[in-house]
């Protein structure tokens, strides 16, 4: 079933962006607002399983490493005043 959108408290730069778009694109705002939803939540949410097990398989990619402290630091460190 449908729900109601309703579009409360935007700042005037994005409600301008949103109008803006919804014009260009022939739609309501609230309209254009669920298009930009839906875009930028992209397909459909990995459930918590599907989510570990891809961060797993991509922590196994990378191998085994021994981080030295001294040497997080120097990164972390790296390009700052």
């Amino acid at each position: 079933m449908a729900k109601t959108l309703t579009l409360k408290n935007l700042p005037d730069a994005l409600h301008a962006r949103l109008s803006a778009a919804a014009k260009r694109h022939r739609r309501s705002l609230n309209n254009e607002a669920i298009v930009c939803l839906e875009a930028g939540l992209g397909a459909e949410i990995a459930s918590v399983d599907e989510e570990l097990a891809r961060i797993r398989a991509l922590r196994d990619s990378l191998g085994p490493h021994i981080f030295d402290p001294d040497e997080i630091d120097a990164f972390k460190r790296e390009g700052r005043p």
